[in-house]
């Protein structure tokens, strides 16, 4: 019985802790805030509305539902976007800004050239360049995790020039 209190506290804690993480918007008054004031906030920043008929059609469009690519391909050596990943950036946040708390983590990789450490800065301007992008499209900084694996984690096995080019990338992966 004892246990079962501990659990019961433990959990209410835990929920109650948990609801306070995603309170309300602070207002600009510091003190309660009107109903006047809860309808202009922007549901886009702060996820989907009840009453937002916008965000209710936006939740029925058929092109969040699509699968979106998640490798950014890159040239020898940069960190440069390629611009022909422009449209898949801007698809990404806007998935990202519809459903906002979608957490993704940028995975980037280097091929085998170059040393241990300079692989792994390269990975990581790689994920910062696409972090940017997806920033610089609306996304919240919260939403977006990066990390490099340099050359450890290869998806081509090979010493050549095909190899190398699929080695070459930015992973997306959907944390939730």
């Amino acid at each position: 019985m004892k246990r079962f209190k501990w659990l019961l506290t433990g959990s209410l804690i835990f929920f109650m802790t948990g609801c306070t993480l995603y309170g309300y918007p602070p207002t600009s008054s510091g003190g309660s805030s009107s109903m006047s004031e809860a309808s202009d906030i922007d549901s886009s920043t702060y996820g989907v509305g009840m009453d937002s008929d916008a965000s209710m059609d936006a939740m029925a469009d058929d092109s969040l539902s699509q699968e979106l690519d998640t490798i950014i391909y890159f040239d020898f050596d940069r960190s440069e976007l390629r611009l022909e990943y422009d449209d898949l950036i801007t698809a990404h946040a806007a998935r990202m800004n519809t459903n906002t708390l979608l957490t993704v983590r940028l995975e980037g990789h280097a091929d085998e050239r170059g040393s241990r450490e300079y692989n792994i800065g390269l990975g990581e301007r790689r994920a910062q360049t696409v972090r940017r992008m997806l920033l610089l499209n609306g996304v919240s900084p919260a939403q977006i995790t990066t990390v490099s694996y340099g050359e450890e984690r290869p998806f081509a096995y090979g010493s050549d020039e095909e190899s190398y080019q699929q080695n070459r990338r930015v992973e997306i992966n959907t944390v939730n």
